[in-house]
């Protein structure tokens, strides 16, 4: 067999193995052992690296949990770091290309030509060949393409305003969840609350409606009389039960939230019996100028706009004749060659003048978009704008409803102790006393629960202006730590100081927060 034979033997192995490999590649589903690797797998890492809870739980280390330990952040957390890290690429592309090739050659025979005179078509030189049948090359090239610099440049800029608007999604979920913490931490007290009284009154009431059936079986009072006090008792219970339903997933929410196993037993810190809510310093006014500067989904239409003027630009660039600079340096190992190295440079001018053609089209285009971003723009601010006056409107009524339920729950305590005192007298009854006690419980829940409303109601205020909870700068990366920065600056909220600096808050590594990457 000679040489061309057996390289055509040679390729047509390859080829037959390159088909057969294909052909023999088929779908295959997940093995059970593959789902249980991966459940152990995500199990041991989601709930992993986190401070133990060592004690009743405060709603700033709630807060700060969730910001350090919650998925939903942790994922955004990620996606800036994508974006910043695709930013940082983008920057290579203004730099010239240098590529340097190497490559061996090798002919099955010679590669040999001869040369015949065009007027008599007789072959006017003998066979020759200026090309080894073996050879090996080497180019080192370097070129600049000026309207590839001009698109890229472009482009890098979009890419830094992609980064900030990453910047800007991770604000507005670390916004929802400490709104989403505050709500399910003041229902969970609630609910602890009724947790602790609920279950010895219930027993109360079911021994209590016992005997007011037998009170009715014997006829030792008015049978309308018992049948008013068990329909009384079973009312208050009815509403009990419903109230403590509402409250039932008000802690797996919050643990949730701090990324916690759902089925984790923790305690929460109870507040003051006086608690107060807390205070809105600014007017509508004045927060619907925070909140048109400092909305993130505002924002993010901000950069999204550059985005599209940047879009504008390249377009533009794009019809222009380019000019490329390159030089470079080759070898090649020809022994025919009277110079085996050399060096060669100049300069290249092309331009693809059917753009020309559909540059009207695509102006109009990119001129499009930017003006449909002007429009999102502006009916997102209406829709902000709308937002905040629901909110603070929605905050003003929450207050008067909690205020009307802290004087009934006052009330309906001062009953009970005229109950008490009038049961120790024996003027009053025990059923008295429980039915009492149930209207004050009730009370207290409610009270509890319109608390829990009007907290709510303020801190979608603070949503819906915008307003970070944590500070530009945290010292350590510990739960207390950063507790200790979110009470300060909700502090500073109280006081109408929404917004301590005009610059980008970093809340991520440079903070020393967990490393989530």
């Amino acid at each position: 067999m000679d040489r061309r034979q057996r390289l055509r033997s040679g390729i047509a192995i390859v080829v037959s193995g390159v088909m057969l490999g294909a052909c023999a590649i088929q779908p295959e589903p997940l093995t059970g052992s593959e789902t249980q690797a991966r459940i152990e797998s995500d199990l041991q890492v989601m709930f992993s690296e986190q401070e133990p809870i060592d004690g009743p739980l405060t709603l700033y280390e709630a807060m700060a949990r969730a910001v350090m330990y919650n998925l939903d952040h942790r994922v955004e957390v990620m996606n800036e770091a994508v974006s910043q890290n695709q930013l940082n690429l983008s920057r290579y592309d203004l730099l010239p290309q240098l590529v340097a090739e190497a490559g061996y050659r090798s002919r099955s025979n010679v590669d040999a030509s001869s040369s015949e005179n065009i007027e008599t078509g007789q072959e006017s030189l003998v066979p020759s060949t200026s090309q080894e049948r073996d050879s090996f090359t080497a180019d080192l090239n370097l070129s600049w393409n000026i309207l590839d610099f001009g698109v890229s440049y472009f482009t890098a800029q979009q890419q830094a305003d992609r980064a900030m608007i990453a910047y800007e999604r991770r604000r507005k979920v670390l916004h929802g969840i400490i709104q989403d913490v505050r709500t399910s931490y003041w229902r969970a007290v609630a609910a602890q609350r009724l947790q602790d009284r609920v279950g010895p009154l219930l027993e109360r009431v079911e021994q209590a409606r016992s005997d007011s059936e037998r009170i009715e079986q014997l006829r030792l009072d008015s049978p309308l009389n018992a049948l008013n006090y068990q329909r009384t008792v079973l009312d208050a219970k009815r509403q009990l039960q419903t109230l403590r339903q509402e409250l039932a997933l008000a802690k797996i929410e919050l643990a949730t939230l701090m990324n916690l196993p759902p089925d984790q037993d923790f305690t929460l810190a109870m507040p003051e019996e006086d608690v107060v809510m807390g205070a809105l310093a600014l007017e509508p006014a004045e927060l619907e100028e925070l909140a048109l500067a400092y909305r993130p989904e505002l924002r993010e239409e901000d950069y999204q706009s550059r985005v599209s003027a940047a879009e504008t630009r390249k377009a533009l660039v794009r019809f222009l004749p380019g000019l490329e600079v390159f030089s470079g340096l080759h070898y090649d190992s020809n022994d025919f060659l009277v110079n085996n190295n050399w060096a060669d440079y100049g300069v290249r001018v092309s331009w693809n003048l059917l753009n020309l053609l559909s540059a009207p089209a695509r102006l109009e285009r990119a001129e499009s978009r930017e003006e449909l971003v002007i429009a999102r723009r502006q009916a997102l601010s209406m829709a902000v704008l709308t937002q905040l006056y629901v909110s603070y409107r929605g905050y003003r009524m929450a207050e008067e409803v909690y205020s009307t339920n802290q004087e009934v729950a006052d009330v309906e305590e001062r009953i009970l102790e005229q109950l008490r005192s009038s049961q120790q007298t024996a003027t009053g009854g025990e059923l008295a006393v429980i039915r009492g006690e149930l209207n004050a419980l009730v009370a207290q829940l409610r009270r509890d629960l319109a608390f829990a409303r009007a907290q709510n109601a303020l801190g979608q205020i603070y949503v819906t202006v915008g307003a970070d909870p944590l500070p530009e700068t945290i010292e350590a990366a510990e739960v207390g730590t950063v507790a200790a920065a979110i009470r300060e600056t909700m502090r500073g909220w109280q006081d109408g100081d929404l917004f301590m600096r005009s610059t980008r808050m970093d809340v991520g590594a440079e903070q020393g927060l967990p490393d989530i990457s």
